[in-house]
């Protein structure tokens, strides 16, 4: 950091033009141990180099610029891993920066606009792909407006700071410039995707109505298809918590589960605490946020406590987190058990992990070991540290990490441990879902590019 507040003020204000350009024009995301630099806040930059005193911040601006010059394009550019190797060139491969992936968005409820919202960012960058539909059924003569407003007013996470238009005589979003067709269908089936310009496509299914690999392939055979994700536990496919097992991704994978948002809140402190102690056994209870899918006052439902009324009452259920938990984790098969209690707050959730460990700590040890992982280049998107006596569970809505450790309601004995993990079951999710997006996007263009050099 510089010596004064306002010099360093001055260099972050010098980055926005910068990393507007990098973003705007050549769909390169700059990220620093994982977290991404706005172009659209001089504040959120300060706060975020704040945490990394450091950085030189003459020697980032001189990246930016050498990203400007060498045209770099369509790529996420980890400043920890340029500092270290000191040869961007060797370290960053690029694309053309128009050849990127359409990604389809097949539902559009809560999940469906934040990663509309995620993607549509301005200051943000989704390298290696772009929004072009979205895929609804029609639900009256005005849906069109009403998808839109429900993009742009969001009662839980605050105005859409972006432009959003309406196309009616086009059918069709037009979000901060960025043209999106919204297609009418009731089913996989009616969509013919190639007819609307639509090719190679990564399709986002967010209905929840499909789970198993053969009913999410339905989209597969549709015209301009290439590959589906689930934003769901899925099964007889690989269900993926990025930052713990997306190297597991292979390019012939065609269906893929992003998992769910327990999992994902979970599963990246779990997979720190597996490899630094062992685990033993545990249990998973989380005390999660109501969700659509109940009712608001007592009437029938095929969950017997789920109908009763979701803002009145604390409903226990089940969850499969825990056992999901070894699709990412295999060493952890069979060794963790879970429920979950649903409570009346509309969103934010936290997950209690009572665990049995292999080695004794001590709760300074395990926060420190947690802390460590959360400024990691590997799992700072994935895991947050909150140090804050008064934090509330309003005070994590729009977190983007997974889950975010509660580290001073953190218990040990012996070799027994209590974590209390917080996670945005709506946004942390759905930051997860577009991080594993992208690399699906990047392994895409990586592809396109093998297979253009062999035909040369």
């Amino acid at each position: 950091m510089a010596n004064t507040w306002l010099e360093t003020v001055s260099k972050v204000e010098s980055m926005i033009p910068l990393l507007g350009k990098l973003g705007r024009e050549q769909s390169v995301k700059v990220q620093l141990a994982g977290q991404t630099l706005m172009s659209d806040s001089v504040t959120g930059l300060v706060a975020l180099f704040d945490q990394h005193p450091d950085i030189d911040l003459a020697r980032v601006y001189q990246v930016l610029e050498q990203l400007i010059a060498n045209q770099t394009a369509n790529t996420a550019v980890e400043l920890e891993d340029v500092f270290a190797s000191e040869d961007l060139d060797a370290l960053v491969s690029s694309t053309p920066a128009d050849s990127a992936t359409p990604v389809v968005l097949y539902g559009f409820g809560r999940i469906g606009r934040l990663l509309a919202r995620r993607m549509c960012t301005l200051g943000h960058t989704t390298p290696g792909m772009h929004l072009a539909a979205i895929v609804v059924r029609k639900a009256g003569d005005n849906d069109l407006a009403k998808r839109a407003s429900l993009l742009k007013f969001d009662s839980v996470h605050g105005t859409y700071e972006g432009v959003v238009k309406v196309d009616a005589e086009n059918e069709q979003l037009i979000i901060n410039g960025q043209v999106v067709k919204v297609i009418y269908a009731s089913d996989p089936s009616e969509v013919d995707y190639a007819a609307q310009g639509i090719s190679n496509a990564l399709l986002v299914d967010n209905t929840g109505r499909w789970r198993d690999h053969d009913g999410l392939s339905v989209h597969l055979s549709r015209p301009g298809i290439e590959r589906v994700v689930l934003t769901a536990p899925g099964k007889q496919m690989k269900n993926i918590v990025y930052g713990v097992n997306d190297s597991d991704i292979n390019f012939e994978d065609k269906v893929l589960s992003a998992a769910s948002c327990t999992t994902n809140a979970i599963t990246p402190i779990l997979s720190v605490l597996e490899e630094k102690y062992g685990i033993e056994s545990g249990h998973v209870e989380t005390v999660h946020a109501y969700t659509n899918d109940q009712n608001l006052i007592d009437n029938v439902h095929k969950g017997d406590r789920r109908g009763r009324a979701a803002a009145m009452n604390m409903v226990m259920t089940e969850t499969g987190a825990a056992k999901a938990v070894s699709k990412a984790i295999p060493s952890l098969e069979g060794k963790l058990s879970g429920s979950a209690i649903r409570v009346p707050v509309i969103n934010v959730s936290i997950a209690v992990l009572s665990l049995n460990l292999k080695a004794g700590t001590s709760v300074e040890e395990i926060n420190a070991v947690l802390k460590k992982a959360s400024t990691s280049v590997a799992l700072a998107g994935q895991i947050g540290f909150s140090e804050e006596a008064d934090a509330v569970s309003s005070d994590f809505i729009g977190s983007e990490q997974a889950g975010i450790l509660d580290s001073l309601s953190t218990k040990v004995r012996g070799n027994q441990a209590t974590l209390y993990v917080w996670y945005d079951n709506e946004y942390g999710y759905s930051c997860q879902v577009v991080r594993l997006m992208e690399k699906l996007a990047q392994m895409a263009l990586a592809n396109s590019d093998t297979v253009e050099s062999a035909a040369a």
